[in-house]
């Protein structure tokens, strides 16, 4: 399944994005985005999801992290479309439980070819560093529209800020790697009853 890859580029007039993702690697990451929070969070959605991931990002920081952060989770929602192709074989469901100290959530995925988030996630303090973690939302929600995925994030419980965010990134990537693996038993068979996803 090594050909399960994309390369994906996004350029507009408030950013420039280059993702290419690996969905059968081991984890290794090679992130210059100028977010540092940001770079830390989808450093541990590759590690833990198993995937390779490459991004490279110029935006219109100067401005704020919105647009650049929006746009990264778009174009890697897009290098996941490409990479899963007709999503053959996949096991398509997946959840995962992740704690950090005092912090544990909850993200459930279906690989469903319908955009779809449900985010529950209360932070105590609105800023982690420099980085606005209300941006966290806006990442995800420019990833399954262009994933196509339903995505359910609920932090459970938590009183540190960036414990509960990366909480949610860490069980994102683990209910990715196993949603988006294969499953020998259904290796031939599309994971619908519908004929398509």
């Amino acid at each position: 399944m090594s050909n399960r890859k994309a390369t994906v580029e996004r350029n507009t007039k408030e950013t420039q994005i280059e993702v290419s993702l690996i969905l059968d690697g081991k984890g290794k990451t090679e992130l210059n985005i100028g977010i540092p929070f940001l770079e830390h969070m989808l450093e541990q959605v590759a590690r833990h999801g198993l995937f390779d991931l490459s991004i490279k990002a110029k935006g219109d920081l100067e401005i704020d992290a919105h647009h650049t952060v929006e746009d990264v989770g778009i174009t890697l929602g897009q290098a996941f479309t490409q990479a899963l192709k007709d999503k053959q074989g996949i096991r398509r469901y997946a959840h995962a439980y992740v704690p950090l100290d005092e912090a544990l959530s909850r993200v459930v995925i279906d690989c469903s070819g319908r955009p779809g988030l449900e985010y529950n996630a209360n932070y105590p303090r609105a800023r982690v560093g420099e980085f606005d973690i209300d941006l966290v939302f806006e990442f995800f929600q420019g990833f399954v529209n262009h994933a196509m995925m339903t995505l359910h994030i609920d932090n459970i419980r938590g009183r540190n800020s960036h414990h509960i965010a990366e909480t949610i990134f860490k069980a994102f990537g683990r209910a990715l790697r196993v949603a988006v693996e294969v499953d020998p038993a259904m290796k031939d068979i599309l994971p619908s009853t519908k004929g398509a996803l």
